[in-house]
This record gives structure tokens, sequence and C-alpha cells, in this order.
């Protein structure tokens, strides 16, 4: 049997994915590796649905990515630098949204200290609860001792 010119195996050009046998081995490596390791499985996984990269591909793509969170590699978009300004508490340009900002945060900040006066305020009112459970337990202590000390039951 002899494939015709049409043929991806005959003309050398085969899809990037593979030709049908190549798939479905993929497929059942992926499977085993899941049933027997699955971080195997997801990097397989994450290698195909990039396109089967190379490894120095892969390499190049890790330091890009480790750039872009440590503010290398390529230019932060405009989005990202207003972003960035507004939560500098720099000023984004609209007089407007400054002051309504400005307000809100200083509403939160009234919110944030009367919370915490709230916070002092009840951890303060559950030590005196404690004291006064302290106390009570050592009163009752103490006057059950003595009731037994006039029994002459002391034992000295």
């Amino acid at each position: 049997m002899s494939f015709s010119s049409t043929s991806p195996w005959a003309s050398g050009k085969v899809c990037r994915s593979g030709p049908f046998p190549r798939r479905s081995l993929e497929i059942g490596a992926i499977v085993v590796s899941f049933i027997y390791w699955w971080p195997l499985a997801v990097a397989y996984v994450a290698w195909k649905l990039a396109g089967y990269p190379a490894l120095t591909e892969l390499r190049d793509l890790a330091r890009r990515g480790a750039g872009s969170w440590t503010g290398e590699g390529r230019p932060a978009s405009r989005f990202a630098r207003a972003f960035e300004a507004a939560n500098a508490g720099g000023n984004t340009g609209n007089w407007a949204f400054d002051e309504y900002r400005k307000a809100e945060l200083d509403r939160l900040d009234a919110q944030r200290r009367a919370l915490q006066e709230e916070s002092r305020a009840f951890a303060e009112f559950v030590e005196e609860l404690r004291r006064a459970k302290d106390r009570e337990q050592f009163d009752a202590f103490m006057a059950k001792r003595r009731q037994q000390g006039g029994d002459g039951t002391t034992g000295a």
C-alpha cells in the first residue's frame, strides 16, 4: 500500500498537532499521567495548549513573565499607569474624582477608627467581666474555706 502525494505523511507536511495516531497517544499519555502523577499531566496539557514551544522558548517566556511582575519587560499600559497613580494617592487629573476619592477615603478612615474604638471598648468590657468572675470565684473559695475553718476541720 502506498501513500498518495496528498497524504500528510508522504508530503512531509504534518499539522502542528500531529496525525491521528499521535493525538491518540498524547491523549492516552495525559490520561495515564493524571492517574499516576497529576502535576506531569497538567504540565503536559499546558505545554500542548502553548503550541509545543521549545525549551528555549519556555525559558524566554518565563523570563518575560517574571519581568512583567517586577516592572521590567514591556512598558505598562496606560490603564495600568493610571491605576497605579490612583492607588498611590497621586492626582488622576480629574478634580471631581480626586475630591470624591479623598472624601471616601476620609469616611472609611473614620469608620476604621470607630471600629477600632469599639473593639478596644469591647476588649475592656470582656476583661472587666473576667475580673468580676475571677473575684466572684475567689470570694466563694474564701467563704467556703472560712466556713470549713470555723468547724475546726482545718487540720492544724
